[in-house]
């Protein structure tokens, strides 16, 4: 299988997977997958449950290691210098990976800190604001509702500085306008040269999308 979108970029950043195999248990899920994607360009892995979509994405963070096969980042293996890697990327799974004991703010101010990006807190609240969460900015996030949850994703998504977005059924638990507002924000990322790799099992509308049938 292959899925390569063509034309070229100036940029350095580029992600591929060579020759990739998958097995879980006894059950092969995948084998011989090549891909690449370059800055501004974005991946969307669709396929029935089951047939391995989650698992590619944590094979492309580095979270589970190929039965064979390679993973490159800017033309180096990933497992070259992970900490680097982890850098450049924002890996969002299906789980919220969110604090229920802090607030919308302090989560997003949490993750900032740990990923070591000075994040001031006008900025933070204004990301916050902009995925429709003012007037909840300082409500634990065990108050929140899932779709509230989603939308304090998305606030650390433009704010985290990643080069690369991974993106494990990022629609779900969102309204209409919620969808809306996610696909303008991963279309100005692929603008400024982002790189994105998702699944949904919704259409999208995005830009510079290759599909990747599993």
């Amino acid at each position: 299988m292959t899925a390569t979108i063509s034309h070229t970029s100036p940029a350095d950043y580029v992600l591929q997977a060579h020759a990739l195999s998958c097995v879980r248990g006894e059950r092969t899920l995948f084998t011989e997958l090549d891909l690449q994607v370059n800055a501004g360009e974005c991946l969307h892995v669709r396929g029935e449950n089951g047939v391995g979509k989650t698992s590619l994405l944590r094979l492309l963070t580095g979270l589970s290691k190929p039965e064979s096969g390679e993973i490159l980042w800017k033309g180096q293996a990933i497992t070259m210098d992970p900490s680097q890697y982890h850098r450049d990327l924002l890996f969002l799974g299906h789980r919220d990976a969110l604090k229920d004991d802090l607030t919308a703010l302090e989560n997003i101010q949490m993750y900032a800190a740990i990923d070591d990006i000075a994040l001031p807190q006008e900025q933070a609240l204004s990301s916050l604001w902009r995925f429709g969460l003012r007037g909840r900015e300082h409500l634990p996030v065990s108050c929140l509702s899932a779709g509230q949850k989603r939308r304090v994703l998305m606030a650390r998504m433009a704010t985290r500085q990643a080069k690369l977005w991974i993106l494990d059924e990022p629609f779900n638990a969102l309204d209409v306008n919620a969808v809306q507002a996610l696909q303008t924000l991963i279309a100005q990322h692929l603008e400024q040269g982002g790189l994105v790799v998702l699944t949904s099992h919704q259409n999208i509308a995005i830009p510079n999308v290759k599909v990747l049938e599993l």
